[in-house]
């Protein structure tokens, strides 16, 4: 089945216009990257999904359910929009860990928030706690930082603080995982290894949509290719027929240059 169906999304920044009539489909367990140019529309497009930037137009559906349809007033609400963005993980070019928190601690910062809201937290607070803390211990585990949950940012290196913003939204356990350049803000001694924890979450067949210049690991680790220019999808298929087989000239010549 679809996890995401995106619908004719449109964005405009005053006059000029953004993304202009963006639609496609993801299915659960998929990756799905978008490549382009800077300024094609990539990170605009990320935003809107994870509804940090509202659509001028357009539905955005996840698991069937329509979660922004900018025809409807109610899909708009802001209580609705910050209760929709927990179905999006999204993990940022540059970390935004909280300083004066450990790793731990920031990743199981949200999910206790999100836990003072349940009807039985009074009287579970130790055991909800618990099975956070638990949690986010094994995520930072999976993430190769078992011996770094007590640093601070500052203590850990670009390559550490991004596997923590990684471990951070999947504690909250989205239908979708987003990336926006992962890597960029790395030095490239750092960038594998960041590269090799969305490689593994891949293979667990994590739904996810990446937002990369990384043309080599777009083309290995995923199952759908989108190719921006100017705000529109030039091309949608596979990582062979994006890379190997690009029906459109713009898609050549971007990818002519690597």
């Amino acid at each position: 089945m679809h996890i995401l169906e995106v619908e004719h999304i449109g964005k405009s920044f005053g006059r000029t216009e953004v993304l202009k009539d963006i639609c496609f489909t993801l299915e659960k367990s998929q990756v799905l990257s978008i490549i382009g140019s800077s300024g094609s529309g990539k990170t605009t497009l990320l935003r809107c999904l994870n509804f940090l930037e509202r659509p001028d137009h357009g539905i955005i559906r996840v698991a069937g359910r329509t979660l922004f349809d900018a025809a409807d007033e109610e899909k708009q609400k802001e209580s609705e929009i910050r209760k929709n963005r927990l179905h999006f993980g999204m993990v940022f070019q540059a970390f935004h860990l909280f300083p004066q928190y450990t790793a731990l601690e920031n990743v199981m910062l949200a999910r206790q928030l999100q836990a003072k809201k349940r009807a039985d937290y009074k009287s579970a607070k130790k055991e909800i706690l618990t099975e956070i803390r638990t949690e986010a211990e094994s995520l930072l585990a999976q993430m190769g930082l078992s011996n770094r949950m007590k640093n601070y940012p500052h203590q850990l290196s670009g390559g550490q603080c991004q596997r923590v913003a990684i471990a951070r939204a999947l504690a909250m356990k989205p239908d979708i995982l987003c990336f926006d350049e992962p890597t960029s803000a790395l030095d490239p001694e750092l960038t594998g290894e960041v590269l090799k924890v969305i490689r593994q979450l891949a293979e667990q067949r994590t739904t996810m949509i990446i937002v990369t210049h990384e043309m080599s690991f777009a083309r290995d680790v995923s199952d759908q290719v989108i190719f921006m220019n100017d705000g529109y999808v030039v091309e949608h298929g596979t990582p062979d027929q994006v890379f190997e087989h690009p029906r459109e000239d713009r898609t050549k010549q971007f990818l002519g240059k690597f």
